[in-house]
Protein backbone atom coordinates (compact mmCIF):
# COMPACT_ATOMS: atom_id res chain seq x y z
CA UNK A 1 0.00 0.00 0.00
CA UNK A 2 1.27 3.35 -1.19
CA UNK A 3 1.97 6.24 1.39
CA UNK A 4 -1.07 8.21 -0.08
CA UNK A 5 -3.65 5.40 0.54
CA UNK A 6 -2.42 4.64 4.20
CA UNK A 7 -5.57 5.67 6.76
CA UNK A 8 -4.42 8.05 9.96
CA UNK A 9 -4.66 5.15 11.64
CA UNK A 10 -2.63 2.78 9.67
CA UNK A 11 0.44 5.27 8.97
CA UNK A 12 -0.26 6.06 13.46
CA UNK A 13 0.14 2.45 13.91
CA UNK A 14 2.92 1.99 11.79
CA UNK A 15 4.83 4.94 13.56
CA UNK A 16 4.09 3.87 17.46
CA UNK A 17 3.62 0.08 17.28
CA UNK A 18 6.63 -2.63 17.62
CA UNK A 19 7.58 -4.99 14.95
CA UNK A 20 10.61 -7.53 14.74
CA UNK A 21 12.49 -7.21 11.67
CA UNK A 22 13.58 -10.40 9.56
CA UNK A 23 17.57 -9.30 8.83
CA UNK A 24 17.26 -11.22 5.81
CA UNK A 25 14.50 -8.84 4.88
CA UNK A 26 15.71 -5.80 5.74
CA UNK A 27 20.02 -6.67 4.21
CA UNK A 28 21.10 -4.86 0.97
CA UNK A 29 23.12 -7.31 -1.86
CA UNK A 30 25.74 -6.13 -0.42
CA UNK A 31 25.29 -6.99 3.04
CA UNK A 32 23.97 -10.38 2.48
CA UNK A 33 27.44 -10.57 1.06
CA UNK A 34 29.04 -10.03 4.07
CA UNK A 35 27.14 -11.88 6.27
CA UNK A 36 27.45 -15.25 4.34
CA UNK A 37 31.31 -14.63 4.00
CA UNK A 38 31.49 -14.14 7.91
CA UNK A 39 29.71 -17.09 8.02
CA UNK A 40 32.20 -18.78 6.42
CA UNK A 41 35.04 -17.66 8.57
CA UNK A 42 32.58 -18.73 11.64
CA UNK A 43 32.43 -22.43 10.66
CA UNK A 44 36.00 -22.34 10.74
CA UNK A 45 36.70 -21.41 14.08
CA UNK A 46 33.66 -23.80 14.68
CA UNK A 47 35.79 -26.61 13.41
CA UNK A 48 38.95 -25.79 14.78
CA UNK A 49 37.67 -25.37 18.09
CA UNK A 50 35.69 -27.97 19.86
CA UNK A 51 36.59 -27.03 22.92
CA UNK A 52 37.68 -24.33 25.05
CA UNK A 53 41.74 -25.07 25.00
CA UNK A 54 41.17 -25.38 21.10
CA UNK A 55 38.77 -21.89 21.00
CA UNK A 56 41.52 -20.38 22.43
CA UNK A 57 44.37 -21.34 21.00
CA UNK A 58 41.98 -20.16 17.91
CA UNK A 59 41.43 -16.58 18.72
CA UNK A 60 45.13 -16.07 20.02
CA UNK A 61 46.05 -17.19 16.31
CA UNK A 62 43.73 -14.41 14.91
CA UNK A 63 44.64 -11.72 17.39
CA UNK A 64 48.50 -12.33 16.33
CA UNK A 65 47.63 -11.87 12.50
CA UNK A 66 46.11 -8.71 13.30
CA UNK A 67 49.30 -7.37 15.34
CA UNK A 68 48.05 -8.19 18.88
CA UNK A 69 50.75 -9.23 21.48
CA UNK A 70 50.39 -11.30 24.54
CA UNK A 71 50.32 -9.23 27.78
CA UNK A 72 51.42 -10.34 31.31
CA UNK A 73 50.86 -8.48 34.51
CA UNK A 74 52.82 -5.71 35.07
CA UNK A 75 53.52 -4.65 31.34
CA UNK A 76 53.45 -1.05 30.56
CA UNK A 77 50.38 0.11 28.37
CA UNK A 78 49.50 3.37 26.12
CA UNK A 79 47.10 4.48 24.10
CA UNK A 80 46.77 2.21 20.68
CA UNK A 81 47.72 -1.04 22.44
CA UNK A 82 46.63 -3.94 21.14
CA UNK A 83 47.04 -6.92 23.66
CA UNK A 84 45.46 -10.46 24.42
CA UNK A 85 46.06 -12.06 27.65
CA UNK A 86 45.65 -16.26 28.17
CA UNK A 87 44.27 -17.85 31.41
CA UNK A 88 45.81 -21.51 31.38
CA UNK A 89 45.31 -22.02 27.97
CA UNK A 90 41.54 -22.25 28.27
CA UNK A 91 40.33 -18.51 28.18
CA UNK A 92 41.44 -15.35 27.07
CA UNK A 93 40.68 -11.96 26.70
CA UNK A 94 41.62 -9.47 23.96
CA UNK A 95 42.06 -5.74 24.39
CA UNK A 96 42.36 -2.57 22.92
CA UNK A 97 43.62 0.62 24.49
CA UNK A 98 41.55 3.63 23.20
CA UNK A 99 41.80 7.35 23.46
CA UNK A 100 39.99 8.46 26.30
CA UNK A 101 40.39 8.47 29.95
CA UNK A 102 39.28 5.13 31.45
CA UNK A 103 38.84 6.55 34.54
CA UNK A 104 35.91 8.65 33.57
CA UNK A 105 34.94 6.57 30.10
CA UNK A 106 35.47 3.27 31.69
CA UNK A 107 35.86 -0.07 29.61
CA UNK A 108 33.53 -1.15 27.11
CA UNK A 109 33.52 -5.11 27.79
CA UNK A 110 32.35 -7.81 25.91
CA UNK A 111 32.35 -11.34 28.50
CA UNK A 112 31.45 -14.87 26.17
CA UNK A 113 32.22 -18.20 27.04
CA UNK A 114 34.18 -21.05 25.14
CA UNK A 115 33.48 -24.14 26.66
CA UNK A 116 30.34 -26.53 25.64
CA UNK A 117 28.39 -29.69 26.80
CA UNK A 118 30.19 -32.37 25.87
CA UNK A 119 31.12 -36.21 27.71
CA UNK A 120 34.57 -35.98 29.85
CA UNK A 121 36.53 -38.78 30.48
CA UNK A 122 37.03 -39.95 34.17
CA UNK A 123 40.42 -40.46 35.25
CA UNK A 124 40.87 -44.14 35.04
CA UNK A 125 38.35 -44.80 32.36
CA UNK A 126 39.85 -47.64 30.56
CA UNK A 127 38.44 -51.22 30.73
CA UNK A 128 37.46 -54.17 29.14
CA UNK A 129 33.86 -55.96 28.30
CA UNK A 130 32.29 -58.66 26.01
CA UNK A 131 34.75 -58.36 23.32
CA UNK A 132 34.80 -54.62 23.32
CA UNK A 133 37.17 -51.83 24.99
CA UNK A 134 35.27 -48.51 26.58
CA UNK A 135 36.61 -45.49 28.06
CA UNK A 136 33.93 -44.51 31.01
CA UNK A 137 33.06 -40.92 31.10
CA UNK A 138 31.31 -37.94 33.50
CA UNK A 139 28.90 -35.77 30.91
CA UNK A 140 30.22 -31.89 31.37
CA UNK A 141 27.03 -29.29 31.47
CA UNK A 142 23.46 -29.86 30.80
CA UNK A 143 22.81 -32.16 28.10
CA UNK A 144 20.26 -34.52 27.41
CA UNK A 145 21.93 -37.81 27.46
CA UNK A 146 20.15 -39.63 24.74
CA UNK A 147 21.32 -37.53 22.14
CA UNK A 148 24.95 -38.39 22.26
CA UNK A 149 24.46 -42.30 21.65
CA UNK A 150 24.57 -43.54 18.10
CA UNK A 151 26.35 -40.46 16.89
CA UNK A 152 30.27 -39.92 15.63
CA UNK A 153 32.39 -38.96 17.97
CA UNK A 154 35.94 -37.82 18.56
CA UNK A 155 38.16 -37.40 21.26
CA UNK A 156 39.97 -34.08 22.11
CA UNK A 157 42.36 -33.01 24.56
CA UNK A 158 45.92 -32.99 26.23
CA UNK A 159 47.81 -35.37 28.32
CA UNK A 160 50.10 -34.70 30.85
CA UNK A 161 52.49 -37.54 30.79
CA UNK A 162 54.59 -38.69 34.37
CA UNK A 163 57.61 -37.02 32.68
CA UNK A 164 55.51 -33.73 32.86
CA UNK A 165 55.32 -33.44 29.45
CA UNK A 166 52.22 -32.42 27.08
CA UNK A 167 50.98 -34.10 24.29
CA UNK A 168 47.82 -32.68 22.73
CA UNK A 169 45.20 -35.24 21.67
CA UNK A 170 42.86 -34.75 18.71
CA UNK A 171 41.56 -37.90 16.54
CA UNK A 172 38.16 -38.31 14.92
CA UNK A 173 38.16 -34.68 12.83
CA UNK A 174 40.01 -36.31 9.89
CA UNK A 175 38.35 -38.66 6.93
CA UNK A 176 41.08 -41.01 7.48
CA UNK A 177 41.21 -41.35 10.83
CA UNK A 178 39.00 -43.45 13.01
CA UNK A 179 35.59 -42.27 15.47
CA UNK A 180 34.48 -43.35 18.82
CA UNK A 181 30.86 -44.33 19.22
CA UNK A 182 28.38 -44.68 22.61
CA UNK A 183 26.28 -47.60 22.12
CA UNK A 184 22.10 -47.46 21.95
CA UNK A 185 19.68 -50.30 22.50
CA UNK A 186 17.95 -51.41 19.51
CA UNK A 187 14.33 -50.92 19.72
CA UNK A 188 13.48 -54.37 19.66
CA UNK A 189 14.74 -55.03 23.11
CA UNK A 190 13.86 -50.89 24.11
CA UNK A 191 10.21 -50.98 25.66
CA UNK A 192 11.26 -50.96 29.43
CA UNK A 193 13.82 -48.20 28.35
CA UNK A 194 11.37 -45.98 26.15
CA UNK A 195 8.56 -46.69 29.32
CA UNK A 196 10.47 -44.18 31.75
CA UNK A 197 11.69 -40.43 31.37
CA UNK A 198 13.31 -39.02 28.84
CA UNK A 199 16.10 -38.38 31.87
CA UNK A 200 16.80 -42.22 32.52
CA UNK A 201 16.03 -43.78 28.80
CA UNK A 202 20.45 -43.25 28.61
CA UNK A 203 21.71 -42.82 32.80
CA UNK A 204 25.62 -40.98 32.97
CA UNK A 205 26.78 -44.67 33.82
CA UNK A 206 26.01 -46.35 30.55
CA UNK A 207 27.67 -43.24 28.07
CA UNK A 208 30.69 -45.07 27.79
CA UNK A 209 32.57 -44.63 24.48
CA UNK A 210 33.68 -47.71 22.79
CA UNK A 211 37.15 -47.20 21.49
CA UNK A 212 38.29 -51.22 20.36
CA UNK A 213 38.03 -54.28 19.47
CA UNK A 214 40.89 -55.91 18.43
CA UNK A 215 42.76 -58.66 20.34
CA UNK A 216 46.29 -58.29 21.55
CA UNK A 217 48.31 -61.64 19.44
CA UNK A 218 49.17 -63.06 23.46
CA UNK A 219 46.73 -65.45 24.41
CA UNK A 220 47.92 -65.47 27.76
CA UNK A 221 47.54 -61.61 28.60
CA UNK A 222 44.32 -61.02 29.99
CA UNK A 223 42.39 -57.99 28.77
CA UNK A 224 43.82 -58.45 25.35
CA UNK A 225 41.42 -55.89 23.66
CA UNK A 226 42.87 -53.27 26.41
CA UNK A 227 46.25 -54.04 25.70
CA UNK A 228 46.04 -53.65 21.85
CA UNK A 229 44.92 -50.06 22.88
CA UNK A 230 47.50 -49.01 25.13
CA UNK A 231 49.93 -50.43 22.71
CA UNK A 232 48.06 -47.63 20.05
CA UNK A 233 48.41 -44.99 22.92
CA UNK A 234 52.00 -45.41 23.40
CA UNK A 235 53.32 -45.71 20.12
CA UNK A 236 51.08 -42.38 18.75
CA UNK A 237 51.12 -40.62 22.29
CA UNK A 238 54.16 -41.86 24.55
CA UNK A 239 50.90 -42.59 26.75
CA UNK A 240 51.02 -45.32 29.55
CA UNK A 241 47.51 -45.75 31.55
CA UNK A 242 48.48 -43.91 34.55
CA UNK A 243 48.44 -40.83 32.33
CA UNK A 244 44.71 -40.73 32.27
CA UNK A 245 45.41 -39.40 35.92
CA UNK A 246 46.39 -36.01 34.60
CA UNK A 247 44.92 -35.76 31.23
CA UNK A 248 41.89 -33.34 29.67
CA UNK A 249 40.28 -35.57 27.33
CA UNK A 250 36.56 -35.02 26.16
CA UNK A 251 34.47 -36.74 23.57
CA UNK A 252 32.75 -34.42 21.26
CA UNK A 253 30.67 -34.64 18.25
CA UNK A 254 32.71 -35.58 15.18
CA UNK A 255 30.18 -32.85 12.76
CA UNK A 256 31.43 -30.82 10.87
CA UNK A 257 29.80 -26.88 10.82
CA UNK A 258 26.99 -27.32 7.97
CA UNK A 259 24.90 -24.36 5.77
CA UNK A 260 21.29 -25.92 6.55
CA UNK A 261 18.50 -25.71 4.22
CA UNK A 262 18.45 -25.15 0.49
CA UNK A 263 18.98 -21.59 0.73
CA UNK A 264 21.91 -21.84 3.30
CA UNK A 265 20.38 -19.47 5.85
CA UNK A 266 21.13 -21.50 8.55
CA UNK A 267 24.32 -23.20 10.06
CA UNK A 268 24.46 -26.99 11.93
CA UNK A 269 27.29 -27.19 14.08
CA UNK A 270 28.61 -28.63 17.86
CA UNK A 271 29.24 -25.64 19.74
CA UNK A 272 26.70 -22.54 19.06
CA UNK A 273 26.55 -22.44 22.63
CA UNK A 274 28.49 -20.13 23.14
CA UNK A 275 30.95 -19.81 20.00
CA UNK A 276 28.39 -18.31 17.90
CA UNK A 277 29.04 -14.87 20.71
CA UNK A 278 32.23 -15.64 21.54
CA UNK A 279 33.66 -15.02 17.70
CA UNK A 280 31.98 -12.13 16.76
CA UNK A 281 33.08 -10.80 20.79
CA UNK A 282 36.86 -11.22 19.55
CA UNK A 283 36.69 -10.50 15.60
CA UNK A 284 34.70 -6.84 16.82
CA UNK A 285 37.72 -5.97 19.13
CA UNK A 286 40.16 -6.94 16.80
CA UNK A 287 38.44 -5.05 13.47
CA UNK A 288 37.55 -1.85 15.96
CA UNK A 289 39.50 1.16 16.39
CA UNK A 290 37.15 3.09 19.22
CA UNK A 291 38.29 5.77 21.23
CA UNK A 292 36.75 3.69 24.16
CA UNK A 293 39.27 0.67 25.34
CA UNK A 294 37.43 -2.26 24.67
CA UNK A 295 38.00 -5.89 26.28
CA UNK A 296 36.18 -9.48 24.71
CA UNK A 297 36.86 -12.09 27.62
CA UNK A 298 36.56 -15.45 26.26
CA UNK A 299 35.92 -17.50 29.08
CA UNK A 300 35.87 -20.88 30.13
CA UNK A 301 33.21 -23.37 32.95
CA UNK A 302 30.13 -20.53 32.12
CA UNK A 303 28.27 -24.02 31.73
CA UNK A 304 28.98 -25.53 34.79
CA UNK A 305 28.69 -22.48 37.02
CA UNK A 306 31.67 -20.48 36.51
CA UNK A 307 33.43 -22.31 38.62
CA UNK A 308 37.60 -22.67 39.22
CA UNK A 309 40.76 -20.74 37.63
CA UNK A 310 39.26 -20.17 34.13
CA UNK A 311 35.59 -19.81 34.99
CA UNK A 312 33.77 -16.18 34.95
CA UNK A 313 33.97 -16.21 38.90
CA UNK A 314 37.69 -16.03 39.05
CA UNK A 315 39.48 -13.43 40.50
CA UNK A 316 41.97 -13.08 37.44
CA UNK A 317 39.61 -11.59 35.25
CA UNK A 318 38.76 -8.42 38.07
CA UNK A 319 42.78 -8.56 38.45
CA UNK A 320 43.34 -8.29 34.97
CA UNK A 321 40.87 -4.75 34.87
CA UNK A 322 43.00 -3.60 37.48
CA UNK A 323 46.36 -4.06 36.37
CA UNK A 324 44.81 -2.61 32.79
CA UNK A 325 43.60 0.55 35.02
CA UNK A 326 47.09 0.75 37.11
CA UNK A 327 48.98 0.86 34.00
CA UNK A 328 47.06 3.52 32.83
CA UNK A 329 47.40 5.73 35.97
CA UNK A 330 43.29 5.29 36.92
CA UNK A 331 41.51 4.48 39.90
CA UNK A 332 40.26 1.09 39.56
CA UNK A 333 36.90 1.67 41.28
CA UNK A 334 35.92 4.43 39.16
CA UNK A 335 36.68 2.83 36.25
CA UNK A 336 34.30 -0.32 37.14
CA UNK A 337 31.75 2.53 38.03
CA UNK A 338 31.90 3.66 34.73
CA UNK A 339 31.99 0.76 32.53
CA UNK A 340 29.86 -1.20 30.85
CA UNK A 341 29.58 -4.77 29.63
CA UNK A 342 27.64 -6.92 27.26
CA UNK A 343 27.40 -10.57 28.83
CA UNK A 344 27.13 -12.37 25.47
CA UNK A 345 25.43 -15.79 25.50
CA UNK A 346 22.67 -17.49 23.43
CA UNK A 347 19.14 -17.64 23.72
CA UNK A 348 16.40 -20.14 22.59
CA UNK A 349 14.44 -19.27 19.28
CA UNK A 350 11.07 -19.58 19.14
CA UNK A 351 10.07 -23.18 17.77
CA UNK A 352 7.34 -23.79 16.82
CA UNK A 353 7.59 -27.47 17.03
CA UNK A 354 7.57 -27.06 20.81
CA UNK A 355 5.29 -23.83 20.96
CA UNK A 356 4.17 -25.30 24.41
CA UNK A 357 7.52 -24.19 25.77
CA UNK A 358 7.51 -20.42 24.90
CA UNK A 359 5.45 -17.54 25.47
CA UNK A 360 5.54 -16.43 21.94
CA UNK A 361 5.44 -12.38 22.01
CA UNK A 362 8.55 -12.50 24.49
CA UNK A 363 10.43 -15.07 22.33
CA UNK A 364 13.59 -14.93 20.00
CA UNK A 365 12.57 -15.30 16.59
CA UNK A 366 14.80 -16.66 13.99
CA UNK A 367 16.48 -14.24 11.93
CA UNK A 368 15.34 -11.17 13.56
CA UNK A 369 19.02 -10.25 15.01
CA UNK A 370 20.70 -10.51 18.14
CA UNK A 371 18.00 -10.97 21.18
CA UNK A 372 18.48 -8.50 24.08
CA UNK A 373 17.72 -9.91 27.45
CA UNK A 374 17.02 -8.03 30.30
CA UNK A 375 17.32 -10.68 32.94
CA UNK A 376 17.67 -14.20 32.52
CA UNK A 377 17.90 -16.79 35.57
CA UNK A 378 15.39 -19.48 36.39
CA UNK A 379 11.30 -18.59 37.12
CA UNK A 380 10.83 -15.44 39.69
CA UNK A 381 14.35 -14.32 38.18
CA UNK A 382 16.47 -16.28 40.73
CA UNK A 383 20.18 -16.00 39.20
CA UNK A 384 19.91 -13.14 37.34
CA UNK A 385 21.60 -9.33 37.11
CA UNK A 386 18.55 -7.86 36.00
CA UNK A 387 19.83 -5.17 33.91
CA UNK A 388 18.02 -1.08 34.58
CA UNK A 389 16.05 0.26 32.23
CA UNK A 390 18.30 3.48 31.91
CA UNK A 391 20.84 0.51 30.45
CA UNK A 392 19.27 -1.13 28.19
CA UNK A 393 17.89 2.50 26.86
CA UNK A 394 21.27 3.31 26.43
CA UNK A 395 22.28 0.02 24.46
CA UNK A 396 19.09 0.54 22.45
CA UNK A 397 19.99 4.09 21.55
CA UNK A 398 23.47 2.71 20.36
CA UNK A 399 21.87 -0.02 18.04
CA UNK A 400 19.56 2.50 16.25
CA UNK A 401 21.91 5.16 15.88
CA UNK A 402 24.10 2.47 13.61
CA UNK A 403 21.61 0.39 12.14
CA UNK A 404 21.19 -2.84 13.84
CA UNK A 405 18.88 -5.34 13.72
CA UNK A 406 17.63 -6.79 17.09
CA UNK A 407 15.19 -7.52 19.44
CA UNK A 408 14.23 -9.00 23.20
CA UNK A 409 13.56 -12.30 24.80
CA UNK A 410 13.19 -14.22 27.60
CA UNK A 411 14.33 -17.72 27.54
CA UNK A 412 11.14 -19.94 27.21
CA UNK A 413 7.78 -19.90 29.72
CA UNK A 414 8.32 -18.32 32.95
CA UNK A 415 7.66 -21.13 35.37
CA UNK A 416 9.36 -23.62 32.89
CA UNK A 417 12.71 -23.50 34.07
CA UNK A 418 14.90 -20.63 32.42
CA UNK A 419 19.26 -20.41 32.59
CA UNK A 420 21.77 -18.48 33.58
CA UNK A 421 24.88 -16.58 32.44
CA UNK A 422 28.07 -14.88 33.57
CA UNK A 423 26.00 -11.23 33.48
CA UNK A 424 25.87 -11.50 36.81
CA UNK A 425 29.35 -11.63 37.80
CA UNK A 426 30.24 -8.92 36.15
CA UNK A 427 27.26 -6.78 37.75
CA UNK A 428 28.49 -8.13 41.21
CA UNK A 429 31.60 -5.55 40.22
CA UNK A 430 29.46 -2.59 39.70
CA UNK A 431 29.82 -2.90 35.97
CA UNK A 432 26.50 -1.99 34.02
CA UNK A 433 25.76 -5.36 32.59
CA UNK A 434 23.09 -6.88 30.58
CA UNK A 435 22.72 -9.83 28.13
CA UNK A 436 22.71 -9.88 24.34
CA UNK A 437 23.06 -13.01 22.29
CA UNK A 438 21.78 -15.41 19.40
CA UNK A 439 19.06 -17.27 19.29
CA UNK A 440 19.98 -21.42 19.41
CA UNK A 441 17.60 -23.99 17.83
CA UNK A 442 17.80 -27.34 19.76
CA UNK A 443 20.45 -25.62 22.09
CA UNK A 444 23.15 -28.26 23.93
CA UNK A 445 22.07 -30.73 21.67
CA UNK A 446 24.76 -32.28 19.70
CA UNK A 447 24.00 -30.71 16.50
CA UNK A 448 22.42 -26.86 17.00
CA UNK A 449 21.19 -24.68 14.72
CA UNK A 450 21.75 -20.73 13.94
CA UNK A 451 20.80 -18.27 11.50
CA UNK A 452 23.73 -16.60 9.86
CA UNK A 453 21.78 -13.36 9.97
CA UNK A 454 21.69 -13.25 13.96
CA UNK A 455 25.30 -14.33 13.66
CA UNK A 456 26.35 -11.28 11.87
CA UNK A 457 23.48 -8.60 14.28
CA UNK A 458 25.90 -10.36 16.50
CA UNK A 459 28.83 -9.03 15.02
CA UNK A 460 27.48 -5.53 13.96
CA UNK A 461 26.02 -4.71 17.66
CA UNK A 462 29.47 -5.48 19.22
CA UNK A 463 31.02 -2.69 16.81
CA UNK A 464 28.07 -0.68 18.13
CA UNK A 465 28.85 -0.83 21.44
CA UNK A 466 32.33 -0.27 21.31
CA UNK A 467 31.64 3.08 19.19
Amino acid sequence: MSETKKTAGQKLQESLSYKRTNYFEKASKEELKEMFDYAEDYKKFLDNGKTEREACEYAVEDARKKGFTEYHFGDKLKKGDKKYFVNRGKSVVVFRIGSKNIEEDGLRIIASHIDAPRIDLKQVPLYEDSNMCFLKTHYYGGIKKYQWTAIPLALHGAVIRKDGSKVEIRIGEEKDEPVFYINDLLPHLGGEQMSGPASKIIEGEQLNVLIGGLPYADEEVKDRIKLTVLQILHEKYGMEEEDFLSAELSAVPAFEARDVGFDRAFIGAYGHDDRVCAYPAYTAVLNNESEHTVLAMLVDKEEIGSEGTTGMQCKVYEDLMEEISIALGANFRKVRANSKCLSSDVTAAYDPNFANAFEKLNSSLISCGTSLCKYTGARGKSGSSDASAEFVGEVRKAFAENGVIWQTSELGKVDFGGGGTVAKFLANLNIDTVDLGVPVISMHAPYELISKADLYSNYKAFLAFMK
